[in-house]
């Protein structure tokens, strides 16, 4: 049987990678968590795995403490600003 879910809404924490600004990207997840590659690329252990974040991609740190890269658009799509 087919069910639809909607997301709970949650306020998440997250930090733009725009290729300038690792130190705050360390200071938000860890150093064994973000590693910053010759690139441009980051490199970010997850918990599913290591995943690869581009400049522009938004890093979320996650209901748990863990940190995982998500793609502009889908995070534009997924969150708003929490103002307040």
């Amino acid at each position: 049987m087919l069910r639809k879910f909607r997301k709970k809404p949650i306020i998440i924490e997250a930090i733009q990678w725009l290729g300038d600004n690792f130190e705050e990207l360390e200071e938000f997840g860890s150093e064994r968590d973000i590693i910053s590659n010759s690139n441009g690329t980051l490199t970010i252990t997850t918990l599913e795995g290591n995943h690869t974040a581009q400049k522009k991609d938004w890093i979320i740190r996650g209901v748990k403490g863990e940190v995982y890269p998500c793609k502009p658009d889908i995070f534009n799509q997924t969150y708003e600003e929490v103002t307040n």
